[in-house]
């Protein structure tokens, strides 16, 4: 299946951004750190994917030059994580 990747990754931040949203009205406490960290996750995942895959492989992954993609998706993915640590514990 060509679209595979890009189906792992999208889960992947869906999953991130599920618990970002829930887990503070299900569990009682502030979620986002945790499901900005899996959308981190998931951008880096999408960085490591477009590195190694080629391009019939990695599906709609593919937008630029793979330097180029893989470049974005790691100064997004980064980005994101290194935001989301940055968020106190105790409060969001």
């Amino acid at each position: 299946m060509r679209e595979l990747p890009t189906l792992a990754v999208l889960a992947l931040v869906a999953a991130g951004l599920a618990v970002g949203a829930l887990a503070e009205t299900v569990l009682g406490m502030p979620g986002w750190q945790a499901g900005g960290f899996a959308v981190g996750i998931g951008l880096l995942l999408a960085a490591g994917l477009r590195l190694t895959l080629r391009e019939r492989q990695a599906g709609f992954l593919v937008v630029r030059s793979r330097g180029f993609d893989a470049a974005v998706l790691l100064l997004l993915g980064f980005a994101v994580v290194a935001l989301a640590n940055t968020i106190p514990k105790g409060g969001g």
